[in-house]
């Protein structure tokens, strides 16, 4: 028995060794594999110092990254600086610029596969690539020779790429490389940033849907303004809008930003300070690269979107510029009937008119190629036909500014150059979509408003509900003239700020929209500068990280008092909870979570069993529209929605016990212990994050609290878990006494390739507003000397 006992003492003695071993040699071989991995990877690394020699260059640039990766290009004429513009952004984006133009393109598939073919159609249907083919013919020789150099720039570095085989670590995992970099790629990129800031037609749709679907005094109580006239309604069985658009790619609801620019009349130093902020989505890397270009004949500082040259937004050494989204009702739908002999015929004027029919080959990877026709109208392409039972007879079609040809690159290289209010107001008459609210401030004092764009003008009907296709009654006559466009120039009040608000009042002669922003950051914005004098660069950046929530100060007070009488415990414990706010959404309290969360909750019960989620992904103007529901049913007005729930304190009432009951899933039954930053959190998402496991590789480690959210200055929009997904995707500020120096924020980093030390350093500073300085002189750094290659 002892014998067999120590011989079992040994064996167990002798699996624990085995079992050390095997799991040493296990944790070895996954560290030897992570090490490998790792080196792999950081030797797609681009090279920031040192020697390069570059075939096309004249004479040699000088590229020097400053310590928050920004890279400052000096040359000494232009064609070699966008030359090492598109070298340098393929260094550090080349994976993101190859995805962009690919989703623009309707190519996406072709290295994805099958899960993006939906999304290759509709952006094959749009057309953003043939408008831009169109658009390049309208550049001049100059601007077209800037294209030429950035895309000889960017293929330079792919063909280095060839060579090398250093591939960023995102062509590795989808098993391709890119092709070489053309015009057309910039200018496709282009088109599609008008595509996420320059429509409406998604509003159209939904208003069309709630008439055909409610009775005309229920769906008139979304409508933000009453039809001019009685819209033409076709039934569900010839056109059903609410299965028309399910495949569609619908840009972020709250795509807009900031801009404001106090005169130096209010400022410590005398002279103008400009602040912008534009609000998109968040995301690794950045839609934006910040970039300063000097040569002889410009000297510029600011961002830029990644395969595009020049910079869109910033500053030179005399203006400032920068901008928010106008939301003009520039795309229209149509209702289109179809010839039943054939669906490549539309009425026109009681005609059978042909459309034109565009054949596609979708490369689908690992699949057979797909073919796709897209039919496109005299008004513009066939966009309801993503199911199959939407409409056989009856189709809707979409007139849209973007899809003309245009020539925004050159009246950015224009602005570049600018040294005045007249220079820069004249070149931004070629920026025609997507239309943006401009703010300018100039070292001679001048400051600026000016919105841009070609925004149509209707024959008849006002872009509120599509219209009939078959007659000339309808359509667009022109646009409003660039001279009569909304401007202000040195106003009284020493300020001019926007925030996608309403920009013009009742006696504007023309229809700019009718989906304005919540109009809460515009009135914060205004509060702060009209009541403030001897402002400082540093009291801007303070203002953009305003968490102050205007919309809770109008409803919290009303909402307490209907709901006073409430018997329930917990509405009650609640109700005292908002008493006491300071109504700042900060992390560390409990009220911005139950008043944000209860303004979503209150949509949710009014529609949720109306209005399938599909559909209500439509509409755009959800949360002005339950506003005006709100105040209305407040002032004694209740309309039909909140009547057919019992009224407003019902709404109420029922929507605060279900945002309780959800929260105390989430964080526990004490509420007090509640916080708005365990909820409310920021995540920058990799492009291929979707992907599991890659977003262990690319995504950054845990999730940081953030205060703010979609209605105050510091934009934090959110999606249904609390991720904070939207916002200032750049913020900038400049005191033009000290025009060389710019304050910048770019979340989260300069660079594209994970594990680089600029991928995400400037995450936490997004939360906590930590800007840095960009100057436009004596920049220092790791330098990359691009010489001419010699033959």
């Amino acid at each position: 028995m002892e014998i067999t006992l120590q011989n079992e003492v040994k064996r167990e003695k002798r699996r624990r060794k085995i079992l050390i071993w095997s799991a040493g040699i296990l944790i070895g071989s996954l560290f030897i594999i992570a090490v490998g991995l790792y080196a792999y990877i950081i030797r797609a690394h681009p090279t920031i110092a040192g020697e390069i020699q570059l075939s096309g260059l004249q004479e040699k640039v000088e590229v020097i990254r400053d310590e928050h990766g920004v890279p400052h290009i000096h040359a000494n004429n232009e064609e070699d600086l966008y030359l090492a513009q598109g070298y340098t952004q393929a260094q550090d984006r080349l994976f993101q610029m190859d995805l962009s133009r690919r989703q623009a393109s309707g190519q996406l598939s072709e290295v994805v596969g099958e899960a993006a073919l939906n999304n290759d159609k509709y952006f094959l249907t749009l057309g953003l690539r043939r408008a831009a083919e169109a658009s390049y013919e309208q550049y001049s020789e100059t601007a077209k020779q800037v294209l030429a150099k950035f895309a000889e720039g960017v293929n330079l570095y792919i063909d280095e790429l060839r060579e090398n085989g250093k591939w960023p670590i995102e062509f590795k995992l989808l098993g391709y490389e890119p092709e070489d970099w053309s015009p057309i790629d910039s200018l496709t990129i282009g088109k599609y940033m008008a595509f996420d800031l320059g429509g409406h037609w998604e509003s159209q749709a939904f208003r069309y849907y709630l008439l055909q679907n409610f009775s005309e005094e229920k769906a008139l109580d979304l409508f933000p303004t009453y039809p001019e006239e009685a819209p033409y309604i076709i039934g569900k069985d010839e056109l059903n809008i609410e299965n028309s658009f399910a495949q569609a790619v619908i840009p972020h609801e709250y795509n807009g930003s900031n801009n404001w620019v106090v005169s130096g009349t209010k400022t410590a130093s005398g002279k103008p300070i400009l602040a912008d902020d534009p609000h998109l989505s968040l995301s690794t890397p950045s839609i934006w690269y910040q970039m300063h270009l000097e040569a002889p004949t410009v000297n510029v500082s600011g961002v830029i979107f990644a395969g595009i040259p020049g910079i869109i937004l910033g500053h030179n050494e005399q203006i400032a510029w920068g901008v928010t989204n106008t939301g003009p009702d520039v795309q229209d739908l149509y209702i289109e009937k179809r010839n039943p002999d054939n669906p490549y015929e539309f009425l026109y004027n009681d005609q059978w008119e042909k459309a034109t029919v565009i054949k596609n080959k979708i490369l689908v990877k690992d699949e057979d190629p797909v073919e796709y026709d897209v039919v496109v109208t005299r008004h513009g392409p066939v966009v309801s036909k993503f199911a199959a039972d939407s409409g056989k007879e009856t189709v809707l079609s979409l007139q849209w500014t973007a899809l003309e040809p245009s020539s925004e690159l050159e009246a950015v290289l224009n602005m570049n150059k600018a040294g005045s209010w007249e220079e820069f107001e004249k070149a931004l008459e070629g920026f025609h979509t997507p239309a943006q609210n401009f703010v300018f401030a100039s070292t001679d004092g001048t400051i600026a408003y000016k919105a841009n764009g070609k925004i149509p003008i209707r024959k008849k009907g006002d872009g509120l509900l599509p219209v009939p296709g078959w007659t000339d009654e309808y359509g667009w006559v022109g646009y409003i003239p660039y001279d009569e466009l909304p401007r202000t120039v040195n106003p009284e009040d020493g300020y001019i700020s926007t925030a996608n608000n309403k920009v013009v009042g009742d006696d504007y002669p023309y229809h700019i929209s009718h989906d304005w922003a919540q109009g809460y950051r515009q009135m914060r914005i205004q509060e702060v500068l009209s009541s403030t004098e001897q402002i400082e660069a540093e009291d801007m950046m303070h203002l953009q990280m305003d968490q102050l929530n205007i919309q809770a100060r109008e409803f919290v007070p009303p909402f307490i008092d209907l709901l006073k009488t409430s018997s329930n415990n917990k509405v009650s414990q609640a109700l005292s909870i908002l008493k006491e706010w300071d109504y700042i959404d900060s992390p560390e309290q409990a009220a911005p979570l139950l008043f944000n969360l209860w303004m979503d909750e209150i949509a949710k019960v009014l529609f949720e069993k109306e209005i399938p989620q599909e559909t209500l992904d439509l509409f755009r103007g959800k949360r002005q529209a339950v506003d005006q529901l709100l105040r209305r049913a407040i002032e004694g007005k209740p309309g039909p929605w909140m009547e057919e729930h019992k009224g407003i304190v019902n709404v109420l009432e029922k929507s605060l016990l279900r945002v309780i009951a959800n929260l105390e899933e989430q964080q526990g039954k004490n509420m007090e212990k509640w916080q708005w930053g365990d909820y409310h959190q920021i995540y920058f998402p990799h492009l291929l994050s979707t992907v599991k496991p890659l977003n262990l590789l690319f995504n950054q480690k845990g999730r940081i609290s953030v205060g703010g959210s979609a209605v105050t200055v510091q934009a934090a929009a959110f999606r249904e878990d609390g991720t904070v997904n939207h916002g200032g995707s750049w913020r900038f500020v400049i005191d033009m006494n000290k025009q060389t120096t710019g304050y910048h924020l770019v979340g989260p980093g300069q660079s594209g390739h994970v594990f680089h030390k600029w991928y995400q350093n400037q995450l936490k500073n997004w939360v906590t507003g930590d800007y840095h300085e960009t100057k436009l002189h004596n920049n220092e750094g790791e330098t990359l000397k691009l010489k001419p290659k010699a033959h």
